[in-house]
């Protein structure tokens, strides 16, 4: 495995509210890299259902899914949720809400040739989202507690870990990173540390 600092990527990301994109994303979801998305035997039509009813549901709020491109081609995708309105609202999760909370899930699409410290530059880029536009006071994750790679993205934005905890069928490594953390660990939100470039799918 190869760790790297994240250099400066030119990346952007929009609303994921176009078909046309599902069998892009399809194709991520259902590689050995997005196991724990848990859609490794969808269909197509199950990815474009995914895309339909999330716009649907999020139209008019900060929330909802969004494509990450980098060089004019799609290379990323990522969730912004409302923990309230997720599994995390379950008691059992551990989760305590606070105003200005939102909830995050990442997938960086499988490459034949990494890029050094692009998986970092990409969550750089998706809190950069979260809290300097959308204006999150709060981020939370809850990766599955087998996926080590991504524990170790997220505390190098700042996130720190609460416990693991049963969220869906999982049992999750719920973490949370405050702005105020977020900005002091990647110098105002300019750089990340060290990171694992592999297996980050979350």
């Amino acid at each position: 495995m190869t760790t790297s600092s994240a250099p400066a990527y030119d990346l952007h990301s929009v609303d994921l509210d176009d078909l046309s994109h599902a069998v892009t994303v399809h194709g991520w979801l259902t590689h050995p890299k997005a196991k724990y998305w848990d859609m490794l035997e969808s269909s197509v039509a199950d990815v474009e259902k995914m895309i339909r009813e999330t716009a649907a549901a999020t139209a008019g709020t900060p929330y909802g899914m969004r494509l990450g491109y980098h060089d004019g081609r799609p290379q990323f995708l990522f969730e912004l949720y409302d923990p309230q309105t997720s599994e995390l609202a379950d008691p059992a999760s551990g989760y305590v809400h606070a105003e200005g909370d939102i909830g995050m899930h990442l997938l960086v699409a499988h490459a034949e040739q990494a890029l050094p410290g692009f998986t970092g530059a990409v969550m750089l880029h998706i809190m950069r989202t979260a809290i300097l536009e959308v204006g999150a006071a709060r981020v939370v994750v809850e990766p599955d507690v087998r996926n080590t790679a991504v524990h170790r993205l997220n505390a190098s934005v700042g996130f720190q870990a609460d416990g693991d905890y049963p969220v869906g069928d999982k049992i999750a490594h719920l973490s949370y990173c405050t702005r105020d953390d977020f900005l002091r660990v990647t110098a105002g939100g300019t750089s990340v540390g060290a990171v694992e470039v592999t297996d980050l799918g979350a």
